[in-house]
C-alpha cells in the first residue's frame, strides 16, 4: 500500500496511529506530498481529485480518502474489531467521537490557514475567532465525554488524541488544558502509547521513517 502524506498533518497522524495499532505499518509505503490548500500535488491529484491528504493506494488498485475511510479500511484489513466496533451503540458512540475530534481539527486548520495562507490585508480576525470558538466548544465536549471513553483505544479515542496533539503542536497559546483536568490526565496517558509516540508531528520530512517503527 502507498499513502500520500505530510508529516505534520493530524489526519495523516490518525491514519498512521491506526496502522500502528493494528500492525500494518510495515505494509505502508509513505509518499511525501507537497499539496496545500492553494496548490495541488499533480501526482496526488491523479488519484484524489480533491487534492487532499491522506490518500491511500491499496494493493488491489483502489484509492481511498479521507482519513475516516482509510482508518476503517485498515482496521478491517487487519481483522481488528476494537478500533471500530462492528455494530451497536458503542460503534455509534465511537463514530460520533471521531466526528467531534475531526471537527475540532477542521476548525483549527481553518483558523491556521486564515493567518498562513491569506495576504495580510485579506485576513479576517472575526473568522479566525469564530473557528477558535468551535475549537473551545469541542474541547469542552471532549472533557465531558472522556469519562465514558476511559482507556479504550477506539477510533474516537484516537481522534481525540490526534486533535489534542495538534493543538499542542500548532496552538500552544490556547492552553487547552486549563479548566480541563480530565482531558489533561487522559491525554498524558494516551500520548504515551507507542502508536502516538511514533506518529508525533514533526517539521522535517526525513526526520523519521514511520515504516521502521514497531507498534
Amino acid at each position: 500500500m502507498k499513502l500520500f502524506y505530510a508529516p505534520t498533518s493530524p489526519y495523516v497522524r490518525k491514519v498512521m496511529t491506526v496502522a500502528h495499532e493494528v500492525g500494518l505499518v510495515s505494509r505502508i509505503e509513505l509518499i511525501p506530498s507537497g499539496t496545500t490548500p492553494l496548490e495541488g500535488d499533480r501526482d496526488l491529484l491523479a488519484f484524489n481529485p480533491l487534492g487532499k491528504i491522506p490518500a491511500l493506494l491499496t494493493d488491489d488498485g483502489m484509492c481511498l480518502f479521507d482519513s475516516r475511510v482509510i482508518c476503517e479500511y485498515l482496521a478491517e484489513l487487519a481483522g481488528d474489531t476494537t478500533i471500530f466496533e462492528p455494530r451497536g451503540p458503542r460503534r455509534w458512540a465511537a463514530l460520533m467521537q471521531q466526528a467531534l475530534g475531526d471537527g475540532l481539527l477542521d476548525a483549527a486548520l481553518l483558523a491556521r490557514y486564515e493567518m498562513l495562507m491569506r495576504p495580510e490585508g485579506a485576513r479576517s480576525p472575526q473568522w479566525r475567532a469564530a473557528q477558535l470558538r468551535k475549537v473551545e466548544a469541542a474541547l469542552d465536549k471532549i472533557e465531558a465525554l472522556l469519562p465514558d471513553v476511559g482507556g479504550e483505544v477506539t477510533i474516537g479515542a484516537i481522534s481525540f488524541g490526534c486533535a489534542l496533539g495538534y493543538l499542542d503542536f500548532r496552538f500552544p497559546e490556547l492552553n487547552w488544558r486549563a479548566q480541563r483536568p480530565v482531558a489533561e490526565r487522559w491525554f498524558a496517558d494516551f500520548e504515551a502509547r507507542a502508536s502516538m509516540v511514533a506518529t508525533k508531528p514533526y517539521d522535517r520530512l526525513a526526520a523519521v521513517d514511520h515504516t521502521k517503527i514497531k507498534a
